[in-house]
């Protein structure tokens, strides 16, 4: 895992259900009012569904602080799962966040 000046947080390895748990708090101390974060999945090797809860997790977090989350670098069978789960909303950008790829 690395996060640079810009706030960018990017797991690497597998993000499966047997490694999502340690991943819970990654984001906690960069989660802080006003936060600008992105989420950069470029790193990730592997993925199943238990990455939607993480995701889901980060992103209330996120509301919960008053932070902005996006996920970039989005691996496209993550996309599939989020749209075979009806989660989409979670590869959403936020709303005026000034946030880009």
């Amino acid at each position: 895992m690395t996060m640079d000046t810009a706030r960018r947080f990017s797991p690497e390895g597998a993000l499966v259900i047997e490694t999502v748990p340690r991943w819970l708090s990654a984001l906690d101390t960069q989660l802080t009012r006003g936060a600008q974060v992105e989420a950069d999945f470029s790193g990730v090797s592997d993925i199943d569904s238990s990455v939607l809860a993480l995701m889901l997790h980060w992103r209330r977090k996120a509301e919960e602080t008053g932070a902005r989350l996006a996920f970039v670098q989005v691996p496209a069978n993550l996309g599939v799962l989020a749209e075979l789960y009806g989660m989409t909303f979670l590869l959403e950008r936020p709303e005026s966040s000034g946030m880009t790829a």
